[in-house]
């Protein structure tokens, strides 16, 4: 079945073709940017209706002038807000990776042509398309994004204490706790400290308090949040997979039927060998690291617990990972575990069903 088939038509008031009959516009390309949108937009028989730069303030009037219609977006910063914004008007509106859409683009780049090979994307059968996240998901993604941040910044003032400190002859070991002892031995009169950099450590140390409190307090509500989502709890079951990876799976994925197999999430998630072929010779080399690099990171650390673990205390449920650690290096095994923690992932999601060991596993 045709495209123009399946979605209704809009007509733009007071546009009118050389004969004066009023032209529907079925589909429209939106690119949206934080102040100037653009408009393409085409008939029935793909001839362009409208070409036409909107300010902020004028881009919701001029679609709820529209009768509805579809409408195609770059899945990219603010899309999912004005995606839910035009479907409130009655539109359809679906979102599409901006590496898909930029091999439509003809000639130089610019906000014409980008509108232009978004509204041509949007129509062919093979586009692969983004779920539009809820508030609630993205409020949870929103902490989820706030703590990574403190995160990092925490791991920058513990760094650039550490350096700071050995410069004066004071080293620590790797690990927080061991960051937090520099802060003790720094309030150690018998160290040869001069008072000026003894206070300006001290603001190094409270502003990493600070990140603490907040990490904490963010880490809570992600709990919270996990306990009341059952689609998280269940995803927490997985070995390798706690509340804070699970809750960001749930709030990231609304709908794992979107992908085929649990080959193809993982893949979605950069978790699977870069292809390289060309007649009969394939080469694979390491993983593509595409999709959402927090969740990779995130399946990837546990998967280097669980690595750890194994090496430590060997066990049936970790057969397969110490198998694994016999024929490649740990790095690389637990990167294939993570792999394989993503298929499971995708099937409980789509089953329903909690993780249980030796059940048949996903594809």
């Amino acid at each position: 079945m045709p495209w123009t088939t399946l979605v209704r038509r809009c007509q733009l008031p007071g546009a009118k073709s050389n004969e004066g009959k009023a032209m529907q516009i079925t589909v429209v390309g939106l690119d949206i940017s934080k102040h100037v949108f653009q408009i393409h937009a085409v008939d029935e028989a793909g001839t362009v209706v409208v070409q036409k730069r909107l300010r902020r303030s004028e881009l919701l009037r001029f679609f709820k002038q529209l009768d509805p219609c579809l409408i195609g977006i770059e899945a990219c910063g603010t899309s999912h807000y004005w995606a839910r914004e035009l479907v409130g008007l009655g539109h359809q509106v679906k979102l599409m990776p901006p590496s898909y859409v930029k091999a439509y683009v003809r000639g130089n780049k610019n906000d014409a042509a980008d509108a232009e090979a978004i509204c041509e994307a949007v129509t062919r059968p093979t586009m692969r398309f983004v779920p539009i996240k809820g508030i609630e998901q993205q409020a949870v993604l929103v902490m989820h994004r706030v703590r990574s941040v403190l995160v990092r910044q925490r791991t920058m003032m513990a760094n650039a204490l550490r350096g700071h400190m050995a410069e004066f002859g004071i080293i620590a070991p790797q690990g927080l706790k061991a960051v937090r002892e520099l802060g003790e031995l720094l309030e150690d009169p018998r160290l040869c400290v001069p008072g000026a950099a003894r206070a300006t450590l001290r603001t190094l140390i409270s502003q990493m308090a600070e990140l603490e409190t907040g990490i904490r307090d963010i880490e809570k509500r992600l709990v919270a949040w996990h306990r009341s989502d059952e689609t998280s709890r269940r995803l927490a079951t997985i070995p390798g997979v706690g509340p804070i990876t699970a809750s960001a799976i749930a709030a990231t994925v609304s709908d794992a039927t979107q992908f085929k197999s649990g080959r193809e999430f993982a893949a979605w998630l950069g978790l699977v060998p870069r292809q390289k072929a060309s007649g009969m010779k394939n080469v694979l080399s390491g993983i593509t690291k595409r999709g959402d690099k927090y969740i990779r990171r995130l399946l990837i650390s546990g998967a280097v617990a669980i690595v750890r673990y194994s090496r430590a205390k060997p066990s049936p449920e970790r057969a397969w990972v110490n198998g694994l650690l016999e024929r490649r290096p740990a790095k690389v095994a637990a990167v294939a575990l993570a792999n394989k923690t993503a298929r499971i992932a995708w099937a409980l999601m789509v089953r329903k069903e909690p993780y249980q060991f030796g059940a048949a596993q996903p594809a």
